[in-house]
């Protein structure tokens, strides 16, 4: 699911209600005021009415007859949507949702280098040296550090010609940009990630399979100890 356009009023009406239902302000199962939210957001019946729109689709809100709209449990969000994971992590998440996320991540990306090894065309190849030299000229921009790291993710998925792998990009890329930005923008000296992430480069230039997913598991473990010195 495409993430939504988060400028003008409709945006900032879906960001402040989407928050205040992850972060538990609004509770499961309770009813929105939609009074008080005209009010409090003054923004008009069809702005508001548009962003619950964009809530239901998410899995967070319903709406019913003589009860309106309401909080849906949590087991029913589409916990999978890039926008639901970044409200998590807005709004303080369970420091638990990173090992998930990293669950998913040691799930997909060994896999995935696995088959780019067999599948990477030369312009994938480019595409994952490209990202290698953003990295390689971060200069200790947090920023560019976090673009370098996401450059390479995508580019990987891309090389495994695998549509719905691809289409996991929206998870990967926000999960790892929260990481990122928790590893890069701490204060004091960070390793330097291109060693890691030019051996799975290198091994699936070789179309070395078995090797492109041990590099990549590497990188991984690599990734998890940094999330680890981050936390302190």
């Amino acid at each position: 699911m495409a993430q939504y356009a988060r400028r003008g009023v409709h945006g900032q009406t879906v960001e402040v209600i989407a928050r205040r239902i992850v972060a538990g302000e609004i509770a499961a199962g309770e009813t929105l005021n939609m009074t008080a939210l005209l009010e409090e957001l003054d923004v008009s019946l069809t702005a508001l009415r548009e962003a619950l729109k964009v809530l239901s689709a998410k899995g967070m809100v319903d709406a019913r007859q003589k009860r309106g709209t309401f909080v849906r449990p949590r087991a029913d969000w589409n916990l999978l949507d890039g926008d639901v994971i970044r409200w998590q992590f807005a709004e303080g998440a369970d420091p638990r949702l990173f090992d998930k996320l990293h669950e998913v991540r040691s799930i997909i990306e060994p896999a995935a280098a696995r088959l780019a090894a067999s599948r990477a065309t030369e312009d994938d190849l480019a595409a994952l040296a490209g990202a290698l030299d953003e990295m390689a000229a971060v200069n200790g921009d947090p920023a560019a550090a976090v673009a370098a790291d996401l450059s390479f993710h995508r580019a990987l998925l891309t090389a495994t010609h695998n549509e719905l792998l691809e289409r996991m990009e929206v998870v990967m890329e926000t999960g790892l940009a929260e990481r990122d930005r928790l590893v890069h923008g701490g204060v004091g000296p960070h390793d330097d990630p291109v060693p890691s992430h030019r051996a799975v480069v290198d091994a699936i230039r070789a179309q070395d399979a078995t090797a492109a997913e041990t590099a990549m598991r590497g990188l991984l473990e690599k990734a998890v100890r940094d999330v680890e010195k981050a936390r302190g």
